[in-house]
């Protein structure tokens, strides 16, 4: 049998293994998947995760409940040796060790773009994996919780400041649902007041949104406005030492959550350590049927490609060059078409090149808001909202998943979203070692 290896278990990589198993016929090749996480994570839910409006682990799709004959190894591929035909892979436990394959495919992400920024590294939450939206999450409401308690004042208006870096959609759509959670949670909490929210919403280009035409850009930021939001364009955060911000417009406040989605940057194991061809941007190189190669050249054999860390063909595009933008609805359907391509290529066949014209763009500013674009066609407001969770009802994996889902949904039509905090999960063991005494104070009672 022909020994495929899978490198990464996201959108592309998942698909890719999930389509191959029912293309291949038994005995007609054997797969082999290897990535960190036992999971793939739905990323688009995410900004539904950190509202509470959909459960955390409803996101998060098994690879080793529903690949039944893919073999899932736990660990991260540090480099691929084409020329060698072998990967090191690093397992979560143990020395890296080679893998041979005969067939490898490239699938493994981006990662999140960051800058050497002041107080970044220490302050700030991505929003790339269901463990990061948990936190922003928790971090939300424990910061109420401990504003309550306070006098009016510096110190609770930090607590409620709330800055998202980055305008694309995934920002947008963490900026919206964590300001549609934070204005429903003052019901809640009667001794705090809508003025004392502070969201901030920091984009260095001129405009939000850059997939969607500029007038529903521009409506998205009035509407944000008008829900007291503070929307900075062409602004660069410039320092956030401490949780005090600044911004390059002379602008500083102290922040309390500070989540940072100012795009992708290229998978460093791509970029830097294998011997497949890559662009200037680190991406690796692929024909328009996921195919590795420079453009122009033939294809190298047994290496294929696509996702986010692939610099895919766009044919869809009327501009000459153009290349597919790095989201969802490209790599579940780049995955699917590799597996059918690599199974044609097994049988002599030929493979297909990728062709996919978008279905248009959808997303949530928070429960009942949201805005969809198809072409010139645009809907906002809760209509938008509703066609933002259909698509993505339809979207995500396994019908289990959706099930899922679906009933968390129906339960917050009745009972309202979740707004417990369970931030302590991050330290498991405080209850036990403390004895029950809360750890600023001493077994003497003093602080």
């Amino acid at each position: 049998m022909r020994r495929i290896l899978i490198v990464g278990g996201g959108y592309a990589g998942f698909y890719t293994a999930w389509r191959l198993e029912k293309t291949l016929r038994r005995g007609e090749a054997e797969v082999t998947l290897v990535d960190p996480r036992s999971y793939m994570t739905y990323q688009p839910f995410l900004p539904e995760v950190t509202a509470g409006s959909v459960e955390a682990r409803h996101v998060a799709v098994s690879l080793r409940r529903h690949l039944k004959r893919t073999t899932v190894v736990a660990g991260s591929v540090v480099e691929i040796r084409h020329a060698d035909k072998t990967a090191i892979v690093r397992p979560l436990e143990g020395p890296d060790h080679p893998v041979e394959y005969d067939i490898v495919v490239v699938t493994a992400g981006a990662v999140t773009r960051t800058f050497p920024i002041p107080g970044i590294a220490e302050e700030a939450i991505g929003m790339k994996q269901v463990e990061e939206a948990v936190a922003v999450r928790d971090q939300l409401l424990t910061a109420f919780e401990r504003a309550s308690t306070l006098p009016p004042g510096a110190e609770r208006r930090r607590l409620l400041t709330t800055t998202v870096v980055g305008g694309g959609f995934t920002g947008v759509e963490v900026f919206g649902e964590l300001l549609a959670l934070a204005t429903a949670l003052l019901k809640r909490y009667p001794q705090l007041g809508f003025d004392e929210l502070d969201f901030h919403l920091v984009e260095a280009m001129g405009r939000i949104l850059p997939e969607v035409t500029d007038e529903p850009g521009r409506w998205v930021v009035r509407h944000l406005e008008q829900r007291g939001a503070h929307v900075h364009l062409n602004t660069q955060l410039t320092s956030a030492s401490g949780g005090h911000i600044v911004l390059s417009t002379g602008e500083e406040y102290d922040t309390e959550l500070l989540v940072w989605t100012a795009g992708n940057a290229a998978n460093p194991i791509v970029a830097k350590h294998t011997d497949l061809p890559v662009d200037q941007r680190g991406l690796l190189q692929v024909h328009a049927d996921l195919r590795v190669g420079v453009e122009g050249e033939p294809a190298i054999a047994d290496a294929w490609g696509a996702g986010d860390n692939a610099s895919v063909p766009d044919l869809a595009s009327p501009r000459a060059g153009a290349r597919t933008v790095p989201n969802a609805q490209h790599a579940v359907r780049q995955g699917k078409r590799l597996a059918k391509n690599l199974a044609a290529s097994l049988r002599g066949e030929e493979p297909k090149p990728y062709v996919h014209h978008s279905l248009g763009v959808v997303a949530t500013l928070g429960l009942g808001r949201g805005i969809f674009q198809y072409k010139s066609l645009v809907i906002t407001g809760f209509l938008g909202w509703v066609m933002h969770r259909g698509y993505h009802m339809l979207a995500v994996p396994t019908w289990e998943r959706k099930v899922r889902v679906a009933l968390v949904w129906l339960s917050a039509v009745f009972f309202g979203r979740d707004i417990v905090s369970l931030a302590t999960t991050q330290t498991p063991r405080q209850a036990f070692t403390s004895g029950g005494v809360p750890p600023e104070v001493t077994p003497l009672g003093r602080r």
